[in-house]
């Protein structure tokens, strides 16, 4: 049966994306025939890069374009959802710990029969999870060429979530790609129930919407070509820096001491394009991401320490703080009985190197 599908993204080779905005709004029937190509000795030596981060299977998603970003006015509970800023210029800042989250239910829920009148009752009553995806980012949420399906680790996480409402996520759970920029307004619309798309957890971003606890431990480093002269951040002065629109790491890249030029785009393969082509010196975002990144184009390369630790939550609406506790019971349940560490191995082990462990919970109440 012929399916409408956004871009495949294949790996090793060079890539020549459409823009973002074609990727997620132009959908075309085809059939995918590039087919994967055995990963190169880069994987190996990529594996080290990496500093932290039963498995679900089987289950079948629906696969939707995404709306463009509506601008919301901040919803008027938002205060509840995490920590706030000082009030005046010079008073001393709350405490705040980004990936403290909100503590699980006692007892979880039985798979299928949610109480009634919380946010996952009304979930189930429409009868998927729709999950705000990435499909860019090698062996966390991206396109596979071989069969055209969405898949990763992020993928495998929001499917254990399904899961866990439904009893069965086959048929329950609704992938819509989206654009970095596009996560909060997405969340804040209702066009989607949660986002698992390499989401950095930090307290600007707790005054907008709420998050899990951490899934996956990253840091923000550098990519550049293997035949560039750049070493580190403070080798790029001057030079045009790519990221993508709406993450933490324009922020990081616009604030370094060098000056280098912050450069934003929608989606981060339109950054390595732009590398290919001479038009920046480097890509900066998170490790997870440059290393799928490195994989696709063996003529680049991961340079320089870490400029910010990025750890990863699901993001989730201020006003559905009870579908945060029941996703962190979710996550306890994985790093309890395996499941986190087998999704790892699945995964960002696919490139070798030690199993960590998953991040602890840190909770604030």
């Amino acid at each position: 049966m012929t399916r409408l599908k956004p871009t495949a993204l294949t790996a090793p080779g060079k890539l020549t994306p459409p823009t973002a905005q074609a990727r997620l709004t132009t959908w075309t029937t085809r059939t995918i025939q590039a087919a994967r190509t055995p990963l190169t000795a880069l994987i190996a030596a990529a594996a080290m890069l990496l500093c932290a981060c039963g498995t679900p299977t089987g289950a079948t998603a629906t696969v939707i374009g995404s709306a463009a970003p509506v601008s919301q006015p901040m919803p008027a509970n938002v205060s509840s959802a995490g920590p706030t800023p000082p009030t005046a210029q010079g008073s001393s800042p709350p405490a705040c710990d980004p990936v403290a989250s909100y503590r699980p239910p006692a007892t979880m829920p039985v798979p299928g029969s949610m109480p009634a009148g919380s946010t996952m009752a009304r979930i189930q009553a429409r009868g998927k999870l729709v999950v705000g995806v990435d499909e860019n980012t090698y062996l966390f949420g991206y396109l596979n060429a071989t069969d055209g399906e969405i898949e990763g680790f992020e993928i495998d996480l929001a499917t254990a979530v399904a899961a866990a409402l439904f009893g069965d996520a086959a048929g329950h759970i609704q992938l819509k790609p989206i654009t970095a920029e596009a996560r909060i307004p997405d969340l804040l619309n209702g066009s989607v129930d949660i986002v698992v798309d390499t989401m950095t957890e930090n307290c600007a971003r707790w005054q907008q919407i709420a998050f899990s606890t951490e899934y996956y431990a990253a840091t923000q480093r550098l990519l550049t070509n293997k035949n560039s002269p750049y070493k580190s951040l403070s080798d790029l002065g001057g030079q045009k820096v790519c990221a993508e629109t709406g993450s933490t790491s324009l922020g990081t890249v616009a604030r370094a001491a060098g000056h280098p030029i912050p450069v934003g785009v929608d989606g981060i393969t339109d950054c390595l394009v732009m590398l290919e082509q001479g038009e920046i010196g480097a890509i900066s975002t998170d490790d997870a991401i440059l290393i799928g990144l490195a994989v696709q184009d063996p003529q680049t390369h991961v340079i320089g320490p870490a400029l910010e630790a990025e750890p990863y939550g699901i993001g989730i609406a201020p006003n559905s703080i009870d579908l945060v506790r029941f996703v962190n019971g979710v996550l306890d349940r994985m790093r309890a009985d395996g499941s986190w560490t087998a999704l790892y191995r699945k995964w960002p082990g696919q490139l070798g190197g030690p199993v960590p462990p998953p991040p602890p919970a840190v909770y604030r109440d």
